[in-house]
């Protein structure tokens, strides 16, 4: 199944994000987390490509099993910079073989000590994302920054690059994490000036970990706001103390979001489930609302 047409009877869709273990690590914890977030009944579970595709191997059989062994539509990372169109087309035969359909298109992170050649044969996403929908068979999603890549906060910029995205073949975008919902907000407000109407699904991290939120914000161009900032500081040395007031915080964020009308949520899992299951449940009775509404527009 294509995720883009999840909207045409969905008001609101719920989705998580996993990555794939590392190599000697075996792959049976994520199948019972895999257990664990069926019972949530998500829409969709992306399964991350790690830098260069340096798991690509892993994030293939992690995503057929989501899909095949598990019964829940999946969509699967895919990075470009890296990589010829040659092992691009093998990579993409694979995922037909598994039966996937649906590819989150990205540029990808450049390995450390990786040289990239003189002439590569991808340098942006948008690359991938016209050959993609060359090709045919998959649904394209592409990856948002509410608040500007790697911090530029040039979003005239991002949303430019976004509608040359959606012009060659993206039908979703997925965004990168934000804590600031303002900021999601401003950023679809522009979406819809450029005329930009495909579907945009909310991405939201808990902040459970000070240092990779730190890290990670640096890297998606996410602001912290300061409300949050003082949640990180004051219990940077009790993880239990974090992982409750995080998952709070996240909670109230996806609360505000699903209230105000997104489109989906997508959830940076982390590999943990428990977190999920807490701030699904704080939200059950607005997201049955918003489902009641869906069910009976029809």
């Amino acid at each position: 199944m294509f995720i883009k047409d999840l909207f045409l009877h969905k008001k609101l869709t719920i989705s998580f994000e996993l990555f794939p273990p590392k190599q000697s690590v075996s792959l049976d914890g994520i199948y019972n987390t895999i257990a664990e977030l069926k019972e949530l009944n998500p829409d969709f579970i992306s399964v991350t490509y790690g830098a260069g595709g340096s798991s690509k191997d892993r994030s293939i059989e992690l995503a057929s099993a989501v899909k095949n062994k598990f019964g829940i539509e999946t969509v699967a990372h895919l990075t470009c910079i890296t990589s010829t169109k040659r092992e691009v087309k093998n990579t993409l035969d694979k995922l037909q073989e598994n039966n996937i359909d649906n590819i989150l298109a990205l540029r990808g992170d450049i390995p450390k000590d990786f040289v990239l050649p003189e002439n590569l044969e991808y340098n942006s996403s948008k690359d991938l994302i016209c050959e993609l929908a060359q090709r045919k068979g998959f649904c394209i999603s592409a990856a948002a920054y509410p608040e500007g890549y790697m911090g530029s906060m040039d979003i005239d910029r991002e949303i430019k690059s976004l509608r040359d995205k959606v012009d060659c073949g993206a039908e979703v975008l997925i965004t990168q994490l934000f804590f600031n919902n303002n900021s999601f907000y401003d950023f679809k407000e522009k979406l819809y000036k450029y005329n930009i109407n495909t579907p945009v699904i909310a991405g939201v991290m808990p902040a459970v970990d000070r240092d990779l939120i730190n890290r990670i914000s640096w890297i998606s161009g996410a602001s912290i706001p300061d409300r949050l900032k003082k949640l990180l500081d004051k219990y940077q040395y009790s993880p239990e103390s974090l992982l409750e007031a995080g998952t709070v915080y996240a909670s109230e964020q996806v609360s505000d979001l699903v209230a105000s009308g997104v489109e989906g949520i997508h959830l940076y899992t982390m590999n943990k489930s428990e977190i999920v299951k807490k701030i699904l449940k704080s939200v059950e009775e607005i997201r049955k609302s918003v489902n009641y509404k869906s069910v009976s527009s029809f």
